[in-house]
Formats: structure tokens, C-alpha cells, sequence
């Protein structure tokens, strides 16, 4: 329950930060923003005034919204990474390995691109500059995340290495 609320909570005031930095900003000129979607950093491309206060509230909003949940979770893999290192059986070490290295590397992804978009000075790019990095953690994230948890199944990684094996085959033909 803590959590749930804690999450929404948190959402919340981002959201109405955010909306409050932007809502005060003049906006002439094109109004079309050059993102796949409209994200804050975007938005503030289009404004006909300095945004270096807005991009500066965005920035501590960012260092609360994603550090925070970072932090944690990183902690809680040292942690594993710790209890693994425990374990006597090499067998099971391995299998715990290569669960959290997956996962941990989706994790990875997902956060350093939305900290490379979100957190970084408004001067350092373009208002296209983020399009391709956005791709990654919209897209490309959610993607791997069915892909590593149907890979730990046994049948398809049997089926897998059949297709592989059918076309190396078929290549080798």
C-alpha cells in the first residue's frame, strides 16, 4: 500500500511540477515538437524565452524521480550480488548470475537513457537530439523485458537453437 501510494504520489508532484515549470513559458512560433512524443524537455525547446530556470526544476525532479528508485535498486542487486557470492553450489551461483545480469542490464538500459534525456543541461542538444535515445527506453526496453523472461524457459531455448540450427544449416548449403 506504501508503495502504491508512494509511486502515484511521487507521479503526481513530478507531474504538477513539471506543468507548472512550462505552463508560465511564452510559446511563439512553430508549435510542433520535433520528438516522437511530448515530453517536457521537448516542450521547452519550443519557448521563445530562457528555460534555464524550468530545465533547472525538471533537473531536481529528475534527481528525486529517478536516482531515488536507482539507488534502490541497485542497492538491493549488491545485496544479491553479496548472497550469491555465498552460495556453494557453482551450478546454482551461475543460474542466479545470469538472471540478474539480464535483468540488470534492462534496468540499466531503461534508466541511463531516460537520465541521458531528462537530466542533462538544456544547451548540451538539440530539441531532435533525444528522439533515438527515447527509442530505447519506449520501445527497445519493453521489448527485451518478454524476450529475457521466455529465454529462462527451457522449451524456448530449445526452439531457439533450432531455429538457429535450421538456418546456420540452411546457410551452409
Amino acid at each position: 500500500m506504501h508503495l502504491a501510494v508512494g509511486s502515484e504520489g511521487t507521479g503526481l508532484l513530478v507531474s504538477v511540477l513539471d506543468t507548472a515549470s512550462t505552463l508560465h513559458l511564452p510559446f511563439y512560433g512553430p508549435n510542433v515538437i520535433n520528438h516522437f512524443f511530448c515530453e517536457i524537455p521537448a516542450v521547452l525547446h519550443l519557448s521563445s524565452e530562457d528555460t534555464h530556470r524550468a530545465g533547472l526544476v525538471i533537473f531536481a525532479a529528475g534527481l528525486f524521480i529517478l536516482l531515488g528508485p536507482l539507488s534502490l535498486i541497485l542497492v538491493s542487486y549488491v545485496l544479491i550480488l553479496c548472497a550469491m557470492l555465498r552460495m556453494r553450489s557453482t551450478e546454482h551461483r551461475h543460474k542466479a548470475f545470469s538472471t540478474c545480469s539480464a535483468r540488470l542490464a534492462v534496468v540499466i538500459i531503461f534508466y541511463g537513457t531516460i537520465i541521458s534525456i531528462h537530466m542533462r543541461p538544456m544547451a548540451m542538444g538539440s530539441a531532435g537530439s533525444g528522439k533515438l535515445v527515447s527509442i530505447c527506453y519506449a520501445v527497445i526496453n519493453p521489448m527485451l523485458k518478454p524476450i529475457i523472461y521466455s529465454l529462462r524457459n527451457k522449451d524456448v531455448k530449445a526452439a531457439l537453437r533450432r531455429a538457429v540450427g535450421q538456418k546456420a544449416a540452411a546457410r551452409a548449403v
